[in-house]
């Protein structure tokens, strides 16, 4: 299937990469940390923002040896005040290491993101291969059949539903799809996850209309249920609560272990 069957799109202009850019080298000077990779995590990574979606960006750092040595561990995240349609927050490498280490599906999505701000190139690199190999097919099933119920629960019943809560069903749908049919990490991209994973070309085509309306729609905005739409996720969910995934290794900490020495006593000396 054509890639262009799917529609997508991931638009930051230049004006706002720059303000991503200006606000992530204050944090550095402000927090005394290196920031070894930052990206969008949101709608506009999954290539369905909306004219009024937030910029959501989110980036893993490193702070100086010292604070790595102390008895009473320090606070593990910068979160800035969500100023006008930024939302800016990121996590230490240590907390990150944890989290892989349970392979936590938002990192694995981080890592994935489309939309790259700041990256150290060799040091992500290393640490996409750590997400990879420590992959937990039943953590990340889990997660997205979880996602997808609540979701549906909570948003998509009523006669009027949100535009985008359909997609907020779907994504994790398909991911848990892209799981239970071995093919390993889900894409964070919701245009490939579509394009590899369904077949219906009615569903297909409707999923398309709904991203076109959606896409020039606010976040907001509303419509009548849609049938075709609802009755996919209704037996796709059906199908997906029926499947157990297989059991696996959790990823060696030891490799987690080193990667985190490496980078502290790297980017983390005093100078």
């Amino acid at each position: 299937m054509k890639e262009e069957s799917v529609l997508s799109a991931h638009p930051v202009s230049d004006e706002m990469r720059a303000t991503v850019l200006q606000n992530l080298a204050a944090l550095e000077k402000q927090h005394d940390v290196k920031v070894l990779f930052a990206c969008e995590s949101g709608s506009r990574g999954w290539g369905f923002a909306s004219p009024d979606s937030d910029y959501d960006v989110r980036f893993i750092y490193v702070k100086r040896q010292p604070w790595y040595l102390t008895v009473e561990p320090g606070r593990d995240v910068i979160e800035q005040p969500i100023s006008g349609e930024l939302d800016i927050n990121g996590w230490d490498l240590r907390k990150t290491l944890q989290l892989l280490k349970e392979s936590n599906p938002t990192l694995l999505e981080w890592l994935r993101s489309p939309i790259v701000y700041q990256q150290d190139a060799e040091w992500v690199a290393r640490l996409r291969t750590l997400a990879e190999d420590g992959f937990s097919p039943v953590r990340g099933y889990h997660h997205y059949v979880s996602m997808a119920k609540k979701n549906l629960r909570e948003h998509l019943y009523g006669e009027v539903v949100c535009y985008k809560k359909y997609l907020y069903v779907l994504r994790p749908l398909l991911a848990a799809r892209w799981i239970r049919e071995g093919r390993g990490v889900p894409p964070m991209r919701f245009a490939e996850l579509a394009m590899q994973t369904l077949t219906d070309r009615a569903v297909l085509a409707e999923v398309n209309a709904l991203l076109e309306v959606k896409m020039r729609a606010g976040e907001s905005a509303t419509s009548p249920r849609w049938v075709g739409i609802h009755n996919f996720i209704e037996a796709e969910l059906a199908e997906a609560m029926s499947f157990a995934p297989d059991k696996w290794p959790k990823a060696d900490a030891r490799l987690l272990d080193q990667y985190l020495h490496d980078a502290v006593l790297h980017f983390g000396a005093e100078t």
